[in-house]
């Protein structure tokens, strides 16, 4: 009912509070009120991304690894997996910089009006001769080439200059 939300929730905010004590004390009390693991494990998936993202890239690692060992070994081992992540997660640095950016690119998606712009064609893929001949491709500076990043547009001519990361876009 509402206390599966509830205890997801207390689990959630207490590793994004960095309360270690009390992140183990939600895994354990829904664990042990038969709580799918598998469940705990895809939540610790999105938190891993969510709210510590690219402060640990690591952590996304974790949380994958702690899935896949719950569902090789399942219930009773993998709740010292689980715990293992939790207290892993509750003690590592959060960063919200990528969600929120992603928030950002949504927004512009969804508010822009009109057609969405095209792909610029040097960003475009050129598998046929056709293509080639129409500049599908033509321009486009292949970064591995050289020594320092290239000068490049890699957005369509209306967005030039926006940064998600920094604004949030309309």
């Amino acid at each position: 009912g509402e206390e599966h939300y509830n205890c997801i929730s207390a689990l959630h905010k207490s590793m994004r509070g960095s309360d270690e004590n009390a992140s183990l004390y939600w895994l354990a009390r829904m664990l042990e009120g038969g709580e799918d693991p598998l469940y705990v494990a895809r939540r610790l998936v999105r938190f891993a991304s969510e709210d510590i993202g690219l402060a640990d890239p690591l952590a996304l690692t974790q949380a994958v690894a702690a899935y896949q060992g719950c569902h090789f070994i399942g219930m009773p081992e993998c709740e010292v997996i689980l715990a293992q992540c939790v207290v892993y997660f509750a003690r590592a640095p959060k960063s919200i910089e990528v969600y929120r950016a992603y928030g950002n690119v949504k927004e512009c998606l969804r508010t822009h009006k009109g057609p969405l712009p095209p792909v610029p064609l040097h960003l475009r893929n050129a598998p046929t001769r056709l293509m080639k001949n129409l500049g599908y491709g033509k321009g486009y500076k292949y970064n591995p080439m050289y020594k320092e990043p290239v000068e490049q547009d890699y957005l369509p001519e209306e967005l030039k200059g926006i940064d998600f990361f920094k604004e949030r876009a309309t």
